[in-house]
């Protein structure tokens, strides 16, 4: 039985349907806080159980015969580590045969603030005494490609990332690294360091955004503080706006950057370009 928590979540739907395509149905737990939300997976024949990492009975009730378990990581910033340790918990009272946990790129040396939650779950799953495997991923595409309709509007792409290389990828291809992991006949990696094959800076995504849609679109790079207030006057909550604030921040200094090339060597295909992100967010 593999239990992916989080399964209604954009990543976590991926990571099912992925799953779908080699393991039963009935192999399958979407274990969420909003069981009304599944629906869909249900329908498919995964089993949907109620799952609140700030409830633990939830948590092992959901993890009853549990053979992996995929903890994607909570997006309470600020609860993640009390969270996350429910969860861990969970998956040592059902005698999990993998704990497998969604962290951050390089979570043990990175300036990213939210670094410091990953940090704290990677120490909780190693104590755990499980076998584990820690997928550490880079930034999304999306993360940029959601936005690009408003840097058309402007002519201008916002930032704060300097000239700072983002070896980015898109959720599908992290899905697919999550699917890897658990298919594996052997024993996974204990840390996978996982990021795009290419890197990019913003100023090449705003000439990337020119190019396929033939409008002028330039980087207007600002300190951290000014990006901040930008974000607010985009109507962004305070916490989220200091979070994106600092993550420009620290991809400045290479926080986001990674040559490995692991991911593509995890899913056996390349991963997603920056001009093929570009091309799908934009309308047709």
């Amino acid at each position: 039985m593999i239990v992916i928590t989080g399964a209604t979540g954009q990543l976590g739907q991926l990571i099912v349907a992925g799953l779908l395509k080699s393991v039963p149905p009935s192999q399958i737990v979407a274990a969420v806080r909003d069981v009304g939300k599944a629906g869909a997976l249900a329908a498919l024949g995964v089993q949907v159980r109620h799952a609140d990492y700030d409830v633990p009975a939830t948590l092992d009730a959901a993890f009853h015969g549990a053979g992996k378990v995929l903890l994607i990581s909570s997006n309470a910033v600020g609860q993640r580590v009390a969270q996350h340790r429910n969860v861990v918990d969970a998956a040592v009272r059902a005698g999990a045969g993998l704990l497998a946990y969604t962290s951050v790129l390089h979570a043990d040396s990175s300036a990213l603030g939210l670094a410091a939650e990953h940090r704290e779950t990677e120490a909780a799953v190693r104590a755990s005494g499980l076998p584990y495997t820690l997928l550490r991923n880079g930034w999304y595409m999306e993360n940029y490609t959601g936005g690009l309709g408003t840097a058309l509007e402007h002519g201008a792409l916002l930032g704060g990332a300097g000239a700072g290389r983002i070896a980015a990828a898109a959720r599908a291809d992290y899905a697919a690294a999550a699917v890897a992991v658990l298919l594996s006949e052997t024993a996974p990696q204990a840390i996978y360091e996982l990021a795009g094959d290419s890197a990019f800076t913003l100023t090449e995504l705003a000439a990337e955004l020119a190019r396929q849609s033939g409008k002028p679109v330039a980087y207007n790079d600002l300190p951290e503080a000014a990006y901040r207030e930008a974000l607010l006057g985009f109507g962004l909550p305070a916490p989220l706006a200091a979070l994106i604030a600092d993550s420009d921040a620290a991809a400045a200094q290479g926080a986001l950057d990674d040559s490995s090339g692991s991911l593509g060597k995890l899913i056996g295909r390349p991963t997603t370009t920056l001009a093929q992100a570009v091309r799908s967010a934009l309308p047709a």
